[in-house]
């Protein structure tokens, strides 16, 4: 079992809290680990928000290539300052990006970014096949529609998706717990992919 100076390391490293409020925040559950992250996390969820206007022209081009040469991505991470785009925790985060859309191959990084008409086709598309199974017409438009779209954003969107490395966390929760760790905002602005022969 972690010791107490271990788990307030832990509970830093992953949310970016100071040594204090990460005493304090185990203390006040009785030394539960788990209670203790949740909080944090809650908490660093919240300040990352109240940076979201921020304007964030600083960052990296990140590249990486995979698979002897067949698969390559440029993402681009943008945050406020260059102070905090030369860092290694910065620099890791772009890297686990780029290996993020290497891997799973998302189409836009936000939900937002999907064209109106690629969502309507994309609901006529799992409308229609939920019909054809003769689902009612009320559960299609309800419940089938949406859970679908719900799926399809996870797939297709970066920041929808489940981080390789930590399948508890997304993209968007991996970029929040680090605007909480370096106080300033951190925005994935594009990507691109490109496999051989596609």
């Amino acid at each position: 079992m972690a010791t107490q100076a271990e788990q307030i390391k832990q509970l830093r490293e992953l949310t970016g809290a100071g040594v204090l409020d990460a005493k304090k925040t185990l203390e006040q559950h009785n030394g539960d680990y788990d209670k203790a992250l949740a909080v944090l996390k809650e908490k660093g969820l919240q300040a990352a928000q109240k940076k979201a206007e921020r304007v964030a022209k600083q960052g990296v081009i990140e590249a990486y290539v995979h698979g002897a040469g067949k698969i390559g991505v440029i993402v681009e991470v943008a945050c406020e300052t260059d102070f905090v785009a030369a860092t290694p925790g910065f620099r890791e985060l772009a890297h686990n990006i780029a290996l993020q859309v290497a891997a799973f191959n998302p189409k836009y990084v936000a939900v937002e970014d999907i064209p109106a008409n690629v969502i309507e086709e994309q609901k006529k598309i799992f409308a229609d096949a939920a019909v054809a199974e003769g689902k009612p017409a009320h559960i299609v438009t309800e419940k089938i529609v949406p859970g679908k779209m719900e799926a399809f954003y996870k797939e297709n969107c970066l920041l929808r998706q489940t981080f390789l490395r930590d399948d508890s966390v997304t993209i968007h929760d991996l970029v929040q717990t680090n605007i909480a760790k370096v106080g300033e905002n951190i925005v994935i602005r594009r990507f691109a992919r490109f496999e051989l022969g596609q």
